[in-house]
């Protein structure tokens, strides 16, 4: 104890004496490893609010208790905190920090650094002066440069160490590349290194994005060969020329006027951040690149965001003066503008990248429910519990409705969900016994005043939320039986439209329809839900009904009663079995004397058929 009061001692000294300028903090615990870094526009402000018990969240309550020393590092503004605090999350790891989710190795372009380079996609990126364009998260336009370098351009993919040296000395000889006129062979000196490195120069200004430039000195040109007469070269080049357009037009998504713009837009799921980068140049998308940062702490959207920006730019090099995001930052950047576009080609990129994000949300979404069923089933429920705004995930569900034909054969059903999945060995039937067969209303106070009584009686847990299909008034119902118990409980509503489908979801006192959309997966389940109630009670009626008319008929007979039909009923399922049923499979049944009746009754009915 005298240990951790001489740390809290110090810290305090520390945080009194610490300068109100911007900077980076770092958080050590007891064995001097870093903890946690953080950036701060006023160094003295941000670190004594963490000390402020009054203002602690869980997550900063544990993260205090963990600190035994602090450091603290002054920079000249706000921007160059960020930059800092980025550095040193990457350089020691800190296990309260956001973290980059980024477990796939995405593939990149590599231009190697030899006399006579190779071009080709990897996912290994080895540290020997080689460069790399890349990662591409969408390897269609990854595959789609490589097709363009390919066509357009003649460059060796063999491996041999070639050097003005050995080649001159004749160690090599061509291959079948050379021959389907893919190679331009400098392995046997048909071209040198310069001529070969000028094509080398013009695959870098399209892997910049630079196609524009390059499209406009490759037309000048060939109006220059054309001009000399030199036809040949000027087809050749044109040959490229068109390869390249044609390349451009495919991957443009606005005016080309738009070159060298950064792109961001982000979005959040409880602790988990979704961020999308594209880079645009000459009109094109160049780099595009989605990922996901875990929140540790209570850092905001503004701060990810930052962060996100200062991650993208230093793994793509980006040197745009110009960056477009849904919203300002808290913060101004030296080095490029923020733009918040409201309509025009901005604002379609700026679209363009918040689908990226919804669609990767939803494909993480999906990738995860797939491992584990469960997640979707829990998900769906605390998505209904908001829309209903309860306070509880509504993990237990009970669903009621009713059936009769003009009040008779009245009966009720109870189906149970147990999160977001039918529990079919606690569904309940109801024979309505109040005589309120043909009033929908007494026969819902009927079944859920029996239900309720019963769960309270035997000491169960009532269900987190009671679905009544029937609209207002079967809620109104609802809300009246659980007042005269004194239970509070929540209540939703289940409305159908003419065509006797699921039209929405009704909630609250006075109720009012939430909005559920018509397609989405929480729609779908409740519709379900609907659907089995009804199924249930529907089949519980028609088996009710059925009882009654076979019954009816067998006791139509004299000396067959209530018991005796019954007996009949469960042995031979129909009137029709047992109508053809012998003398001795009845007497096993219910006895000689009333087997012998029943008998004789069919068969003179038979015979009274056939006369006629």
């Amino acid at each position: 104890m005298k240990g951790k009061e001489a740390y809290e001692k110090r810290l305090k000294l520390i945080v009194l004496n610490l300068p109100e300028k911007p900077g980076c903090y770092q958080y050590l615990d007891e064995q001097g490893t870093v903890i946690y870094v953080g950036k701060a526009k006023n160094l003295k402000r941000r670190v004594s609010s963490y000390f402020v018990k009054e203002s602690q969240t869980d997550k900063t309550r544990m993260l205090v208790s963990k600190i035994s020393d602090l450091k603290y590092i002054v920079v000249e503004t706000e921007w160059d905190a960020f930059l800092l605090e980025n550095n040193l999350i990457k350089r020691y790891k800190p296990r309260y920090n956001i973290l980059l989710k980024d477990d796939k190795t995405y593939p990149s372009i590599c231009i190697t650094k030899e006399e006579f380079p190779r071009v080709f996609k990897t996912r290994k990126i080895i540290r020997n002066g080689s460069e790399y364009w890349g990662p591409y998260s969408h390897v269609g336009t990854l595959n789609g440069l490589i097709e363009i370098i390919q066509n357009a351009y003649k460059v060796r993919t063999c491996r041999l160490p070639l050097t003005e040296n050995s080649i001159k000395n004749g160690k090599f000889k061509e291959c079948l590349e050379y021959h389907i006129k893919k190679c331009p062979a400098p392995c046997i000196g048909n071209i040198n290194s310069t001529d070969y490195n000028s094509q080398i120069s013009e695959i870098r200004e399209i892997l910049k994005g630079k196609s524009g430039e390059l499209t406009r000195a490759m037309l000048k040109r060939m109006k220059e060969l054309a001009s000399q007469m030199k036809f040949e070269e000027a087809q050749s080049i044109k040959d490229k020329y068109d390869t390249i357009m044609e390349f451009r037009e495919k991957s443009r998504v606005v005016d080309t006027g738009l070159d060298n713009v950064d792109v961001y837009n982000i979005d959040q799921d409880d602790d988990v951040v979704f961020v999308n980068y594209m880079h645009v140049a000459d009109g094109c998308i160049n780099q595009a690149f989605t990922f996901e940062y875990k929140r540790k702490m209570d850092e905001s959207l503004g701060e990810m965001l930052i962060m996100a920006i200062i991650e993208m730019r230093n793994r793509y090099h980006s040197t745009a003066k110009e960056i477009i995001v849904p919203f300002k930052p808290d913060t101004d950047y030296a080095g490029a503008e923020w733009t918040v576009p409201q309509k025009g080609e901005k604002k379609k990129l700026l679209d363009l990248s918040a689908l990226n994000v919804k669609q990767y949300r939803a494909d993480r979404l999906k990738r995860s429910e797939k491992l584990n069923p469960e997640q979707k089933h829990l998900r769906l429920m605390k998505e209904l519990g908001n829309l209903l705004g309860m306070d509880r995930t509504p993990i237990r569900i009970e669903c009621f409705d009713n059936s009769h034909i003009s009040g008779t054969d009245a009966v009720a059903a109870c189906v149970v969900y147990e999160n977001g999945k039918p529990d079919r060995k606690n569904y309940r039937l109801y024979n309505i016994k109040s005589g309120a067969g043909g009033d929908d209303y007494g026969s819902m106070h009927e079944v859920l005043s029996r239900r309720w009584t019963r769960t309270l009686a035997e000491g169960n847990p009532l269900p987190d939320l009671v679905i009544v299909d029937g609209g207002k008034g079967q809620m109104s119902v609802a809300k009246e039986v659980a007042d005269n118990l004194n239970i509070d409980i929540n209540i939703a509503g289940l409305v159908k439209n003419s065509r006797h489908r699921t039209e929405g979801l009704l909630s609250g006192f006075p109720q009012a329809e939430v909005g559920v959309k018509a397609d989405s997966e929480l729609f779908r389940l409740l519709e379900q839900m609907q659907e089995e109630v009804h199924r249930v009670a529907i089949s519980f009626h028609k088996k009710k009904r059925s009882q009654r008319q076979t019954h009816s008929e067998l006791t139509e007979i004299n000396g067959i009663g209530e018991k005796t039909a019954t007996t009949l009923i469960r042995k031979f399922k129909s009137v029709k079995r047992i109508a053809g049923a012998d003398l001795n499979e009845l007497i096993s049944v219910i006895g000689e004397s009333k087997a012998k009746t029943v008998f004789n009754w069919f068969r003179d009915e038979s015979s009274s058929s056939e006369s006629n």
